[in-house]
């Protein structure tokens, strides 16, 4: 009977994963974008700190440092060095041991070589080739080291060559190297020459591929891993004192001469500095642990190292023009494993669909579809913080469409409150419930209900003029501000789609906020309140649209403390004056703009935000001028206060048609 294993799967994105939604991915940068992030800057908090369960760039970067740690304390770089020298004084304490009972002048002698052999390693094992030794232990030990050193500088510069090589290395094994060493660095010169080695490659690997038992797929990823290791033994080298630098240098060249390819290595690095100029081939790196390194471990730890360096800049993403396709996935794969390969997948995946379906374009804009899903989640923050009672209960789904049927239906749409067409919505439920082979009773959703159209009656011209000084910001303001003019704009586009909506945002100066640009919009850092200006220009938009009952709501948390010179705007240019405490060219150029509106018949309603009593005393001053109303709204309850005097404003319009 067949036996099965079932374990974790490694072969890439998990199937079975749940598809990426990117619709809430604009609700979490709607989040960000509320906090007063730009657009470019959400997208990259929204990388940076994950989404969904998905770990961000962030958490992998501390995943990243916490490796850093681990193997920059996983032991020194001296390791073989020190294994050398502990072998090397094995062999020579049973050497002595061997000769001190022979009285011969043989002994003598050989004891004095011995004694004055130089404390220089690399040069005391090449001087010691030639001893002809009298103990058999103690020539096995030195015979080790050799061993030792043939094996650690080619498993240095092969990854585990060592376990396809006889122990000790037969002659013919020894050809079969250098026979590959002269391949490789004769497909190396043939891609410096700018010529395609992938047929070269095939070849390369099908006569020498016992040398590789990691199987490279091509020749980039070949050349790759020798560059990087080649790097690292020179950054090794170079974190090493002059005297432990000169020794391991000394055995390394010894090694690479007993098996006689020395000219091939040197070849061999001359090609990968030529092909792999990028890589750091210099610099220094402190190791520290109580477990000397071996040559290849040491290595290993410093290609790793470098590759997290590389890792950390890329996934800072702070670089001008960065993208998460600059991220090396072989090397986070090296670094931290598979797992984190797929959380960049899917961290990708979230910007392609965002595009993908329209959400995002390809210069990191919001597309209008967007703006409308990130005002709906502003609307839906409104309406979850209106209290129960008195000042809770909206009729917020009012339309303002009261009137005859057109005969046309329509998918229902949040904020519509037009009759349900039962017929189609009933079955929408229906077709929906066979196409998905449900059983049991007919259940329905919000998808299958169909609205009938109306006649809309009734329109108005909003105008929301909204603080923009540097106040708001110190007052911790603004957020509430910003959200509130996505609310609004999202209520008017859904709810009132007839009304023409204009924002307006003051400080020194007034200007319009085409709906593209509130998501990105953010408080100066410019002192000035100028309403002057903006009453201004909502005067010009209310007289725009005559036939349209005009609405005009203001935001600010400060008197005006600024306005418009004589001369000032198109034909002028956009001179301004500020003054604090406001002087009273100021205050009286801002209540003639109120009274202009006044006579036009235009109630303004003024939220005032903070508790300064001069601007208490001047807004109510303005209500009883313009018989308009003030709102003391905190920052928490402010979209509330706006989006509800903007409902019943209209629904006092109907009343009295």
């Amino acid at each position: 009977m067949a036996r099965y294993r079932y374990g974790a799967y490694h072969g890439g994105p998990d199937p079975l994963a749940d598809p990426v939604d990117a619709g809430a991915a604009v609700d979490g940068l709607a989040d960000r974008i509320f906090d007063g992030s730009s657009v470019r800057d959400a997208l990259r908090d929204l990388m940076r700190q994950g989404a969904d369960g998905m770990r961000g760039l962030d958490e992998l970067r501390r995943r990243l440092q916490q490796r850093r740690r681990e193997l920059q304390k996983s032991g020194r770089l001296d390791g073989l060095l020190e294994q050398v020298r502990d072998k090397l004084d094995e062999a020579l304490d049973l050497e002595r041991s061997a000769l001190f009972p022979d009285p011969s002048d043989d002994a003598r002698f050989r004891e004095s070589m011995l004694d004055m052999l130089p404390d220089d390693t690399s040069r005391a094992v090449r001087e010691l080739a030639d001893y002809d030794w009298r103990s058999p232990e103690a020539r096995a030990a030195y015979d080790e080291i050799r061993d030792m050193l043939r094996r650690d500088v080619l498993d240095q510069q092969f990854k585990d060559l060592s376990r396809a090589m006889s122990n000790p290395m037969s002659p013919e094994g020894q050809q079969a190297l250098k026979d590959m060493l002269a391949d490789l660095n004769a497909m190396m010169d043939k891609h410096r020459r700018g010529e395609d080695v992938t047929a070269d490659f095939e070849e390369f690997m099908d006569k020498h591929g016992e040398f590789f038992p990691d199987r490279p797929e091509s020749f980039e990823q070949l050349l790759d891993d020798l560059a990087r290791r080649a790097a690292a033994m020179q950054r090794m080298l170079d974190s090493l004192t002059p005297e432990q630098r000169e020794e391991l240098a000394g055995l390394m060249e010894q090694a690479w001469q007993d098996l006689d390819m020395a000219a091939e290595m040197a070849a061999l690095q001359d090609n990968l500095r030529a092909l792999r100029p990028d890589l750091a081939w210099q610099g220094r790196q402190r190791m520290s642990g109580e477990q000397g390194l071996g040559l290849p471990d040491a290595t290993a730890a410093l290609a790793e190292l470098a590759d997290i360096d590389a890792l950390e800049s890329q996934l800072a993403q702070s670089y001008p023009g960065a993208t998460l396709e600059d991220i090396d996935e072989d090397a986070v794969r090296r670094a931290l494993g598979r797992q984190a390969v797929d959380d960049i997948e899917r961290l990708r995946e979230i910007e392609r669909q965002l595009r993908e379906q329209g959400y995002l374009t390809d210069r990191l804009e919001l597309t209008p579809k967007a703006i409308r899903r990130i005002g709906r989640t502003a609307l839906r923050r409104v309406f979850s913080g209106m209290e129960a009672g008195p000042r809770g209960d909206h009729d917020v789904h009012d339309t303002g469409a009261a009137g005859e049927l057109t005969g046309q239906t329509r998918t229902w749409q949040f904020g519509d409150e037009q009759p349900l067409d039962v017929v189609r919505t009933i079955g929408n439920a229906a077709r929906r419930h066979l196409s998905e082979g449900a059983e049991g009773p007919l259940r329905l959703s919000h998808e299958d209900f169909e609205i009938r159209e109306t006649e809309t009656r009734t329109r108005a011209a909003v105008v929301l003029l909204v603080d923009q000084s540097f106040s708001m910001v110190m007052n911790d303001t603004w957020r509430a501000a910003k959200t509130t003019a996505l609310a609004l704009h999202a209520l008017a586009s859904s709810a009132f789609p007839l009304d023409a909506l204009q924002v307006i945002t003051f400080s020194n100066l007034a200007r319009v906020v085409p709906a593209e640009e509130l998501p990105d919009l953010d408080a100066g850092d410019i002192q000035g309140t100028n309403l002057h200006h903006a009453l201004l220009l909502a005067g010009r938009f209310i007289d725009r649209h005559r036939d349209a009952e005009p609405v005009c709501l203001v935001v600010t948390d400060g008197e005006p403390t600024a306005h418009l010179l004589p001369g000032a705007g198109p034909g002028g240019g956009p001179d301004w004056w500020f003054m604090w405490p406001p002087d009273r060219e100021t205050i009286a150029l801002t209540v003639a703009e109120v009274d202009r509106l006044t006579r036009r018949g235009v109630p303004i309603s003024w939220f005032r935000l903070g508790d300064d009593p001069r601007l208490e005393r001047f807004l109510d001053a303005m209500a009883r001028r313009n018989g308009g109303r003030v709102f003391a709204a905190d920052g928490a309850r402010l979209g509330d206060y706006v989006v509800t005097d903007y409902v019943r404003s209209r629904r006092g319009r109907r009343r009295s048609a």
